[in-house]
């Protein structure tokens, strides 16, 4: 599973990296997430239905369906599993109508059983830059208020060899030059796959990012003894 995120560094940077197009929408205003979980929001990018031009925006983490009569499903709707997202209730009609987005992301994170307590670990590409999940997005109205909210899963499949001693499931990372085809194309399933390059890295972070409660630059740092931080300003 995928459950917390590292989007920390100015959004316009995002947008600079991936180099997407002018002409879309403004990169939305969000506090920086060093401890990102689900329900807040996220700088995403999709393709707007209306123009067909891939823009930047805020969504909510967990996936509010158009049937749901409430967004309480959101708690549940975090990760979508790729091997069944076509036909998970949940999922498959913004699969099937090609909402797909991507998720520009510092890093996330994965635990693993220590000496008193879960130790946290962020995964992240080794030269410091921002890497592609794939994820779905859907539009849903509140029956109560006429509120619009629109909202975005993260897709997880089987754990490449590099993640597997933490988790047997990791996100779906996009490489940067196949991210103009997941936005587009149909159905793209064969991306729907672990991430194959051997450029990322796993280093040991504070166990205070334990607590979702616990935010700030300082959960990136080590315990002691351990490599440096990540540096956010490449």
């Amino acid at each position: 599973m995928c459950g917390r995120l590292l989007q920390a560094r100015d959004l316009t940077a995002y947008a600079e990296h991936f180099r997407i197009p002018p002409g879309g929408a403004a990169v939305p205003n969000l506090p920086p997430r060093y401890n990102g979980a689900p329900t807040q929001d996220f700088l995403v990018v999709r393709r707007n239905p209306q123009t067909a031009r891939a823009e930047f925006g805020a969504l909510r983490w967990g996936l509010v369906p158009v049937w749901a009569k409430d967004r309480s499903i959101a708690n549940r709707t975090f990760n979508a599993r790729a091997e069944t997202v076509a036909t998970t209730a949940s999922f498959r009609g913004a699969w099937r109508a090609g909402r797909r987005c991507l998720i520009p992301v510092d890093g996330f994170y994965e635990w693993r059983r220590a000496a008193g307590g879960k130790q946290p670990f962020l995964i992240a590409r080794a030269d410091g830059a921002p890497i592609w999940l794939a994820g779905l997005w859907e539009g849903w109205k509140d029956p109560a208020s006429g509120e619009w909210l629109r909202t975005f899963t993260i897709l997880t499949c089987a754990a490449s060899p590099f993640m597997a001693p933490l988790h047997d499931r990791m996100p779906v990372i996009v490489e940067d030059s196949e991210a103009g085809r997941w936005l587009e194309a149909e159905a793209p399933a064969d991306l729907l796959r672990a991430y194959g390059p051997d450029d990322l890295s796993m280093r040991p972070v504070s166990p205070r990012l334990n607590s979702v409660r616990n935010e700030g630059p300082e959960l990136l740092e080590p315990p002691a003894g351990e490599a440096p931080s990540l540096d956010l300003s490449l």
